[in-house]
């Protein structure tokens, strides 16, 4: 399976003659950024099997919605001849991968949080989103089951170290089956329409210039990317999953982690400024749960992966394998799903205290 663009995929939107280059850090779709006369216009995506291609039709939908909003969104760009994606059929392997244009949108994207502002830009933004499709009636047509499923992640591990001969492998992975038997209960909670994918570089943000003699002023969230996971969960893994993300400044593949409770306060305050109104008491304690659960079921699909060695994107030039990428994400995520789980009592009150 090659990753260069085939010709026939800019050609169906009619980029035959346009510069495209790829673009890294994408754990899942193959992405390629379009430019005409040194400007970028959009980015191509190849969908990873995991999507349907009808979840093109719901990204139309939900950014359809967003603009009418009035929030900055990038938007599916239909082919030329009006199809919502364009297949592929790779020469070499006969298999054909789905392909999709969404508008570009200008700003900049960061590995980790800088500090607690841009946290909170990143809390506002998200709330905006969430306040903007709260009167959005939609059936979707792609969902993905059971994403957030730990049970069933944890299953999936368990099944793994049946028969491995992989001793480093196996601890780990027993160490995170012991640590989801203490994970505290989640309260039930009404669902409602999310991003579903919340880590830091998907959020796009614009830095604001600064006038001179005075403070730089904060960055301004602008808009969410990668809205293939859009659909309905819950408040709980969806703020779980972004603080997940954002309060872990060393990020995912960093030896060590971190859960900073200042990252995580300043992104409560800026989400609970604009969206404290559409969320209740219930949904505003789960969130504490959600992210100490979604650390210990990311592990586990991290764990998964160290043994199958077939799913999330790795970084050839840090790591000598996927295996060995894998084993440092899923350590990083245990360490900090213990973190939350000793700041638990701090957070809860960050979550439930007037603003």
């Amino acid at each position: 399976m090659t990753d260069s663009l085939p010709p026939e995929v800019a050609a169906a939107w009619g980029w035959r003659h346009a510069e495209v280059r790829p673009l890294e850090g994408g754990l899942i779709n193959k992405t390629f950024e379009v430019q005409l006369d040194g400007m970028a216009i959009a980015v191509l995506q190849r969908l990873h099997p995991i999507f349907g291609r009808e979840v093109n039709l719901d990204i139309e939908a939900v950014t359809k919605h967003l603009i009418k909003r009035g929030l900055s969104t990038p938007w599916l760009v239909r082919t030329l001849s009006g199809e919502a994606w364009f297949e592929h059929a790779d020469p070499a392997t006969g298999v054909r991968h789905v392909w999709r244009a969404l508008t570009y949108i200008a700003g900049v994207s960061v590995p980790a949080i800088p500090d607690p502002s841009w946290a909170d830009a990143a809390g506002e933004l998200v709330g905006r989103f969430h306040r903007a499709l709260s009167d959005f009636q939609h059936d979707y047509a792609f969902a993905r089951a059971g994403v957030h499923d730990t049970a069933a992640h944890l299953v999936r591990l368990d099944k793994q170290l049946l028969g491995s001969t992989d001793v480093e492998a196996i601890d780990l992975g027993r160490e995170i089956l012991d640590a989801a038997k203490v994970l505290p209960v989640l309260e039930p909670t009404p669902v409602r329409h999310c991003h579903g994918d919340l880590k830091v570089s998907n959020v796009r943000f614009t830095i604001v210039p600064s006038i001179p003699g005075q403070p730089p002023k904060p960055p301004y969230g602008n808009c969410l990317v990668d809205l293939d996971t859009v659909g309905l969960g819950t408040i709980a893994f969806e703020l779980g999953d972004a603080l997940r993300s954002w309060c872990n400044p060393s990020g995912e593949d960093a030896g060590s982690v971190r859960f900073d409770l200042g990252i995580f306060e300043a992104a409560i305050r800026g989400y609970r400024r604009v969206a404290d109104k559409i969320v209740s008491d219930a949904e505003r304690r789960s969130v504490i749960v959600g992210l100490e659960t979604v650390c210990i079921e990311l592990a586990a699909r991290f764990a998964v992966d160290v043994f199958r060695d077939e799913y999330f994107g790795w970084d050839a030039t840090r790591f000598p394998s996927r295996r060995a990428h894998n084993l440092v994400r899923a350590r990083g995520q245990l360490a900090l799903g213990r973190a939350v789980r000793a700041e638990r009592v701090n957070a809860l009150d960050i979550l439930i205290r007037n603003r």
